[in-house]
């Protein structure tokens, strides 16, 4: 296999070429931005952040625009691209991400963060419609992604287009008022869920709490819209009507001063704070993006300012259109892992705690502590590795994937131990973090590209005492003393300090049994070759946990690790056995393996 590595190692330092780099943020090399993917699995949500490189030192201050997608629209038509033959039309309509930096050029006492949000049904009202408890969900989704900013205490605006509205809305009814931190609001022809009775006292409540609060809602005449014989929207179902309900019923706290204006109905309170621009429809034509795509998100995000149609139009040409990226690559996705209670246990209090546990108990532990987010900082932090591979036909492919720089520990960035598990302890810990174990092409290609290769210590059996959680701190112990002397850092890629517990084909011809591999000499020389002998309870100080981040992109589209070891022709790019693998994972006895 022929291939070649570009390892970029992601860190916390600031530079002049990459800016303030934000921890697990990937540099997009295009108009010096950096993105992050947060996607749940589980509730079927999708997240983009998007952010500049500067900006996020101890005296910044952070506006987070939260934008709800519109119906049928993914991250990636949203964010928008630059038109070219063959390329899907919706690339080509929105330009959020040009928009997002025409305002970061005007806005310069605020970093302007922007999160794109998606979910599995490409729809909001249906997504709600089918989801447990959506309320609560959606809050949290806007409780975590501000929490990633908490340093800077950020404003956020809540913004969204056609069924994005309905996040909005859900985001309202999940709590008796809007929360103080909101200081914007723009509604992009998406007011379709609007009551009287649920928003609207809650909407003049919020208004009314601070000068700077803002809202901006944009429509047009849907009702008069006839789509393939049938009306586009019921008569009081459309944003024409709900929009002016909302207008409707802040009028009665607010008083509003009407004007037309390039074919456009401004009704604005004064100082402008509030402002509602409806475009009638004596055609009877759709322009429900149009809103958005001409000048529509930076007028939602700059009305009522002092920059309001300075260098731009609302509803005129493109003021973006210099700032359109020629291509977009949305980065991998980020693993899983929760948030780090700074109450739980260090390092060697957990060691303590179980040291004198049965093996099953211990497992039980591990698992719980790893879950629930106990582990050091860098190992959140991948590394991204990158290079050319051939499949089974020869093919070569360009591939990207991320990994831990280091095993899986438990504890505090200061007081941590690497922790030895049975396979399906790691395998429950893979599967939470949207991560999978390794094959022993990966544990390879890990050696030949790890900033540190430390030479492999080990301890001579003597009876039992390898499998000791004794054993697991004292060799954690000369790891960490290793590491000092060879001038190494926490969360460089490093080599030479365990045998991985690997995916292979033997998984399912073996049940039962863990396999492991590894453990380079820095010659590149693994100590120990593919080996299947031990019983999956059997567990000494020696086996390592890396996790890699189970989706990666092959020429720049997002697949599933797991399933490419599965597939006939894909899975020479991370293997070296014969077949592809029926199991690339460790069931246990007794689970379900669908």
């Amino acid at each position: 296999m022929k291939y070649i590595f570009s390892l970029l190692l992601l860190n916390f330092l600031v530079s002049v070429t990459e800016g303030q780099r934000l921890p697990g943020f990937k540099h997009s090399k295009s108009f010096d931005e950096q993105q992050l993917v947060i996607e749940d699995t589980e509730n079927g949500t999708r997240i983009l952040i998007n952010a500049p490189l500067k900006g996020f030192g101890k005296k910044d201050k952070v506006l987070l625009v939260f934008y709800a997608l519109p119906n049928g629209s993914s991250i990636e038509h949203t964010f928008g691209r630059k038109a070219e033959p063959g390329i899907d039309y919706r690339y080509d309509i929105q330009h959020i991400g040009a928009q997002t930096r025409f305002l970061r050029n005007v806005i310069r006492d605020r970093t302007v963060v922007v999160a794109y949000l998606e979910n599995s049904r490409l729809s909001w009202p249906s997504w709600v419609a089918n989801t447990t408890d959506p309320q609560e969900k959606i809050r949290n989704i806007v409780d975590r992604v501000t929490g990633i900013f908490a340093r800077w205490e950020p404003e956020t605006a809540l913004n969204g287009h056609s069924g994005g509205g309905r996040f909005i809305f859900s985001y309202i009814d999940s709590a008796e008022e809007i929360p103080s931190s909101i200081v914007r609001i723009g509604f992009l022809d998406s007011t379709y869920g609007y009551e009287d009775t649920l928003h609207g006292k809650k909407i003049t409540n919020w208004l009314m709490s601070g000068r700077n609060r803002y809202l901006c809602t944009l429509a047009y005449n849907d009702s008069v819209v006839v789509y393939n014989g049938k009306p586009l929207v019921s008569p009081t179902g459309g944003t024409w009507y709900r929009s002016k309900m909302m207008m409707n019923y802040l009028s009665g706290s607010f008083r509003f001063r009407e004007k037309e204006r390039d074919s456009l109905q401004w009704s604005t309170s004064p100082g402008r704070r509030i402002g509602f621009i409806l475009k009638p429809n004596p055609e009877g034509k759709i322009y429900h993006t149009s809103q958005v795509e001409l000048n529509g998100f930076i007028h939602s995000m700059l009305s009522g300012t002092k920059y309001e149609q300075k260098n731009y139009t609302y509803y005129g040409k493109r003021a973006y259109s210099d700032l359109i990226n020629d291509s977009l690559i949305i980065p991998v996705r980020m693993f899983n892992i929760p948030v780090r209670d700074p109450s739980s246990e260090s390092g060697s209090e957990f060691m303590n705690r179980i040291r004198s546990l049965s093996p099953g108990d211990r497992e039980e532990e591990i698992c719980k502590a790893v879950s629930s987010g106990n582990i050091p900082d860098f190992l959140r932090d991948p590394v991204t590795m990158s290079g050319e591979f051939r499949d089974s036909t020869g093919k070569v492919l360009r591939v990207v994937y991320e990994l831990m720089p280091d095993y899986v520990s438990v504890g505090s960035n200061e007081d941590f131990c690497r922790i030895p598990m049975n396979p399906y302890t790691a395998q429950k810990e893979a599967d939470n973090f949207g991560a999978s174990l390794i094959t022993s092409v990966i544990s390879d290609n890990i050696h030949r590209s790890a900033a540190i290769r430390l030479e492999p210590f080990y301890y001579a059996p003597v009876g039992h005492e390898n499998e000791s959680v004794e054993k697991f701190a004292e060799h954690n112990r000369q790891i960490e003393k290793q590491l000092s002397e060879s001038g190494g850092r926490h969360g460089q890629l490093i080599s030479g300090i365990k045998k991985d517990v690997i995916l292979s084909s033997r998984i399912d011809a073996q049940p039962g049994k863990v396999v492991i591999y590894g453990w380079h000499r820095p010659d590149g020389n693994p100590i120990q070759p593919v080996y299947s002998g031990h019983i999956y309870w059997y567990v000494d100080y020696s086996h390592g946990i890396r996790l890699i981040n189970n989706q990666i992109l092959i020429d720049g589209k997002p697949k599933l690790f797991t399933e490419i070891l599965q597939d006939p022709v894909l899975f020479k790019i991370f293997s070296d056995e014969d077949a592809p693998m029926k199991q690339p994972a460790y069931i246990q006895p007794g689970q379900d393996g669908d």
